[in-house]
């Protein structure tokens, strides 16, 4: 099944570690074949990793983006999940730490990805309450 995409204007997005760019007009892209795709909204930078769920998150998006290094990001994944976890008493961020655990297990990165955003949204709202 071909994946529809649709790109605001001046949106970038990262496919097979290659940066591409879209011009001053909305434009839609359809991949017919499996590609690691990121839009620029799911792209983490180093510098933007500043809180728990986030270094969670980004070993998960190297795993997806670098695929010949995974066991060195899949490594630092596993160290701070655990790290996360055992910091963590709440239910239902627990059932977020397992499936996002089930899908990086299963080379489901993406959904990982996915998944992982509600951490970091977890995250935010435990700190917000502070």
């Amino acid at each position: 099944m071909a994946l529809k995409l649709s790109l605001k204007p001046d949106e970038r997005l990262v496919i097979n570690g290659a940066v591409l760019a879209n011009g001053d007009r909305r434009t839609t892209l359809i991949v017919h074949n499996k590609a690691s795709i990121l839009r620029e909204k799911d792209i983490m930078q180093e510098t933007d990793v500043t809180t728990p769920a986030r270094r969670i998150y980004f070993p998960i998006m190297l795993m997806y983006m670098d695929q010949g290094q995974q066991d060195k990001y899949y490594e630092e994944f596993v160290l701070r999940m655990t790290e996360f976890m055992n910091a963590i008493s709440t239910p239902e961020a627990i059932e977020i730490c397992v499936k996002v655990s089930r899908e990086v297990m299963n080379r489901n990165y993406y959904k990982a990805l996915i998944s992982c955003k509600k951490l970091i949204v977890f995250e935010l709202d435990k700190l917000a309450a502070v």
